[in-house]
């Protein structure tokens, strides 16, 4: 049987790029929120899309 730590990390990595790309956080924080949650991609963008909130300033009417 092999190691399939770099397969793992390699799917770690393609997970925190498309979800970047998809919520607009940097890929430092889903990377960050991965290793927090895990994998679970719903999970992970529903504290992406909180996260992103948080940091968007409020609009001025």
């Amino acid at each position: 049987m092999g190691d399939d730590k770099p397969n793992r990390e390699q799917l770690k990595e393609a997970q925190a790029k498309v979800l970047a790309e998809e919520t607009g956080i940097t890929q430092a924080q889903t990377t960050d929120l991965i290793e927090m949650i895990g994998t679970d991609y719903a999970s992970l963008l529903r504290e992406a899309r909180i996260l992103k909130k948080r940091q968007t300033p409020p609009s001025k009417s």
